[in-house]
C-alpha cells in the first residue's frame, strides 16, 4: 500500500477528471460530481466529511487518494489579519502563499506561489535568494488557494500570482491552474492577477488567451540601466521589446495592465524618473501601483543596503507621474510586513 504522503490529490482535477475518476472506481459519473462539490464548494478536509457517500466509498477514497498533497508546517498571523502560510509538498519543497484582508473591499485576497524559489533574482526581492528549485504544478497551486479556505473557512475574492516564482516561467501549469480557478474554484477571471518581470514572448501567449485576467509588470525603472540592475532578466528581454508586447497584450484584450513600481530611495524615486516613466507609459492603457520597499536583508546597490523612499517622496513621485501622464496612480497598501508576508519579502524564512 502507499505511504499516504504519496497518494495522489483529489484537490486540482477538474470536474470531468473526477468524473472520469469515479467511473474508474465503477462508480455512476454522479458521484464525481459530488467529489466536486465537497472538494470545491465545501472545502471538505476529510474524505470522512463527505456525508452523502457510503462508508465503504468513502474508506475506498481514504486507501487510494488524499484530499491535499501540501501539509501545513507553519502559520503566522499578522496584527493587520494577513495570515502567511508556508506548506510542505510530499517531496520536501516548501512553498509560501499569504492571505490578506482588503477592509476597502471587505474582501479576502490570496498571493500564491507559482515555483519554489525564483530565477530572476531581482535584488529587493528576498525569494530570489532561495534560488529557482522547480515548478508548481496546477494541483499544487489550486491546493494553495482550497487549503486557505479549508482553514478559514471563509471564500477568497481574488487571486494574485505574485508569491514565490515567476508565473510566466511556469506557463502550462499556471495556465491549467487559472482555468481551474475559473470553472472549479468559481472565482471569475478579471478577479485573478498574474504578475511578471517581464517574459516578453509569454506575454504575447497570454494575450492570445483572450482570458479576461488582469496583467500586473514589475517595470520598477523606466530606462534600461537601472531596469537591468532591479530585474536582471530585463537584459534579456529589452525595454523596447516588452512595451511593444505591452501594447499587443492590451490591443489583443484589452484590459487595463498593473504597472508595478517598487520605490527605492536614490535609485528610481527621482523626480525625472517620474517624468521618464510617464514618457515611457504613453499610449498605454495602464495604471502605475507603487510599491513602497518592504524591509529584507538583502539587496545592495554599489554596496550600499537598498531603502524605502521617504513618504512625503513617494507622494511627490506620485503627483509628478499623474500630472504628467495623466494615469491614475495609487500607492500599495501595506500588508503583513510585521511577518516578512509584504511584496518581496516571502524567502521561507520562519522555518530557520
Amino acid at each position: 500500500m502507499q505511504k499516504s504522503q504519496e497518494k495522489p490529490s483529489l484537490s486540482g482535477l477538474s470536474e470531468l477528471e473526477l468524473i472520469k475518476l469515479a467511473e474508474g472506481l465503477n462508480w455512476p459519473s454522479f458521484k464525481g460530481k459530488t467529489l466536486h462539490s465537497w472538494i470545491y464548494k465545501k472545502w471538505a478536509n476529510s474524505f470522512e466529511e463527505m456525508s452523502d457517500l457510503s462508508k465503504k466509498d468513502r474508506e475506498a477514497l481514504e486507501e487510494k487518494y488524499t484530499l491535499s498533497s501540501l501539509l501545513l508546517e507553519e502559520k503566522q498571523v499578522s496584527k493587520d489579519k494577513t495570515i502567511k502560510y508556508l506548506w510542505k509538498s510530499q517531496y520536501g519543497d516548501l512553498i509560501e502563499s499569504v492571505r490578506m484582508f482588503l477592509e476597502e473591499h471587505d474582501s479576502y485576497s490570496a498571493c500564491i506561489s507559482s515555483q519554489v524559489g525564483c530565477a530572476v533574482g531581482c535584488p529587493f526581492c528576498a525569494t530570489g535568494t532561495i534560488g529557482f528549485k522547480k515548478n508548481l504544478s496546477a494541483n499544487q497551486i489550486i491546493e494553495q488557494i482550497l487549503n486557505i479556505q479549508r482553514d478559514t473557512k471563509e471564500r477568497l475574492n481574488n487571486i494574485v500570482f505574485m508569491g514565490q516564482g515567476e508565473p510566466l516561467l511556469n506557463y502550462d501549469e499556471v495556465i491549467k491552474a487559472v482555468y481551474l480557478i475559473k470553472d472549479s474554484v468559481s472565482i471569475g477571471a478579471r478577479r485573478i492577477t498574474i504578475s511578471t518581470s517581464g517574459i516578453v514572448p509569454q506575454i504575447k501567449k497570454l494575450a492570445e488567451e483572450k482570458l479576461q485576467v488582469t496583467l500586473a509588470v514589475s517595470l520598477h525603472a523606466a530606462d534600461q540601466e537601472t531596469r537591468e540592475f532591479l530585474v536582471p532578466i530585463s537584459k534579456k528581454y529589452k525595454m523596447p521589446d516588452l512595451m511593444e508586447a505591452l501594447h499587443f497584450y492590451y490591443n489583443k484584450t484589452k484590459r487595463r495592465i498593473t504597472i508595478e513600481y517598487v520605490m527605492l530611495d536614490g535609485i528610481n524615486d527621482q523626480v525625472e524618473k517620474a517624468r521618464a516613466l510617464a514618457d515611457l507609459l504613453k499610449g498605454l492603457h495602464c495604471h502605475v501601483n507603487l510599491i513602497p520597499y518592504n524591509p529584507t536583508d538583502v539587496g545592495n546597490f554599489h554596496g550600499k543596503a537598498l531603502k524605502r523612499t521617504p513618504m512625503p517622496k513617494i507622494y511627490k513621485f506620485k503627483d509628478v507621474l499623474e500630472k504628467t501622464s495623466r494615469k491614475k496612480v495609487t500607492i500599495r497598501h501595506e500588508r503583513g510586513v510585521d511577518i516578512n508576508a509584504a511584496c518581496g519579502q516571502l524567502a521561507n524564512k520562519f522555518v530557520d
